[in-house]
C-alpha cells in the first residue's frame, strides 16, 4: 500500500475589500487626487491665514498705529481691487479670500460626493461588483460616507479655528462695514456643518438619480441655494442679516488717557493738536454670535442626519433578494 499523501494547508487568501480596512483603503486609493485637491485647499487657506496673523497685518498695524482707524482704512482701499476682489495686497483685501475658497470649496463637496464618489460608480457597475466581494451596500456607503466626513471635519475645523485666530488678534485692521459682520457671524461650528451637509446632500442625490451630470449637477446647485440661505434667510435671523457689532475705539494721549476718536484721519497736526500718540480698537463679543452658531449648526447637522438616513433607505432598493432554497419550495 502506498503512504497516504499529506496535502499542503492552503494560503490563507489575502482579504481586502470585505475588512473595515480594505474598504477605507479602497477609497482612499480610488479617490486620492480628490484627496490632496482638499490637502492643497487646506493648506493654502491656513499657510494664508498664518501669514496673516503674522507678517501680513504689518503694513495695516504700522498705519493703524500712526492714524488709528483712518489709516487701517487708507491701507485696506490702497491695496484692493476693484475689479478683481480676490486679487490684493492688503490686509483688508486678502482677509475675506479663505472665506470665499471655503464657501466654493462646501460646494465642491457636494459636487464630488455626487459624482465621482457615489454615482460614477453606480453608473459604471464598480459598486456592484464590490457588493459581490463581501461587502454589503450598507457597509460600502458607510465607508464613503466616513472617511471624507473625517477629512472635511479635520480640514474645515482647522481653517475655522485659524481664521478666529486671526479674527480676534487683528479685527481693528479691517474696514468697517458688511464684510465684519458677515464674518462674524458665518464663521464657526456652522461651518463645519455646512461642509458635512454638501456631503450628505451629494450622496444623496447620487443615490436618487443615479447618473453622474444631473446629480452633480442637483448636488451644487442645492449646496448653492443653502449657503446663500445661510446668510440671508433662516427663520431665526429676524429682519436683518447680522446684526450691529459692537465696537471699542479709543485714541491715546502722551500721558496714556484714553479719549474719543478726534477723526482727524490722516491729519498729523491734527493728531498733534489733541495730543494723541496712539490707538485702540477692537470688536467686541456679540451676544447673538452663539446662540446664532448653535442654531444653525443643529439646523445644518440635523439636515445631514435626515439626508443620511434618506440614503440609506434609497440603497435598500440595491439590497440583494433572498432566493427560498429548492427545498422549502418544493414542500410548500
Amino acid at each position: 500500500m502506498s503512504a497516504p499523501t499529506l496535502e499542503r494547508p492552503a494560503a490563507s487568501v489575502r482579504r481586502t475589500l470585505p475588512g473595515t480596512d480594505g474598504l477605507v483603503w479602497t477609497v482612499r486609493r480610488l479617490h486620492r487626487t480628490a484627496l490632496w485637491v482638499w490637502a492643497g485647499y487646506v493648506a493654502v487657506s491656513a499657510g494664508l491665514l498664518l501669514w496673516l496673523w503674522g507678517p501680513g497685518s504689518s503694513a495695516a498695524q504700522k498705519a493703524f498705529d500712526t492714524f488709528g482707524y483712518g489709516g487701517a482704512q487708507e491701507n485696506g482701499w490702497e491695496g484692493r481691487s476693484v475689479y478683481f476682489p480676490l486679487i490684493g495686497t492688503s490686509f483688508d483685501a486678502l482677509f475675506y479670500d479663505p472665506l470665499t475658497l471655503t464657501r466654493i470649496a462646501t460646494i465642491a463637496i457636494a459636487v464630488f460626493a455626487a459624482g465621482p464618489l457615489i454615482a460614477r460608480e453606480l453608473e459604471s457597475g464598480t459598486a456592484r461588483l464590490a457588493w459581490t466581494q463581501s461587502v454589503s451596500p450598507a457597509r460600502w456607503l458607510a465607508a464613503k460616507l466616513a472617511v471624507p466626513a473625517l477629512l472635511i471635519t479635520a480640514g474645515t475645523g482647522l481653517v475655522v479655528v485659524l481664521y478666529r485666530g486671526v479674527w480676534d488678534s487683528d479685527n481693528h485692521l479691517l474696514i468697517a462695514g458688511i464684510g465684519p459682520r458677515d464674518f462674524a457671524f458665518s464663521v464657526g461650528p456652522a461651518t463645519v456643518a455646512n461642509a458635512l451637509f454638501g456631503l450628505a446632500l451629494g450622496v444623496l442625490a447620487a443615490l436618487v438619480l443615479r447618473r453622474t451630470l444631473p446629480a452633480m449637477a442637483v448636488a451644487g446647485i442645492g449646496q448653492y441655494l443653502v449657503g446663500a440661505l445661510r446668510g440671508n434667510s433662516w427663520p431665526f435671523q429676524g429682519a436683518y442679516q447680522q446684526p450691529e457689532l459692537p465696537v471699542h475705539s479709543k485714541a491715546i494721549t502722551s500721558g496714556g488717557a484714553q479719549i474719543s476718536d478726534p477723526g482727524c484721519y490722516l491729519s498729523r497736526s491734527c493728531l498733534d493738536k489733541h495730543d494723541v500718540v496712539g490707538f485702540t480698537r477692537h470688536y467686541l463679543p456679540s451676544p447673538d454670535y452663539w446662540p446664532r452658531q448653535l442654531t444653525e449648526t443643529g439646523i445644518l447637522l440635523g439636515l445631514t442626519a435626515l439626508a443620511v438616513v434618506a440614503a440609506f433607505l434609497v440603497l435598500r432598493r440595491y439590497q440583494p433578494k433572498r432566493v427560498a432554497p429548492l427545498g422549502k419550495e418544493a414542500s410548500a
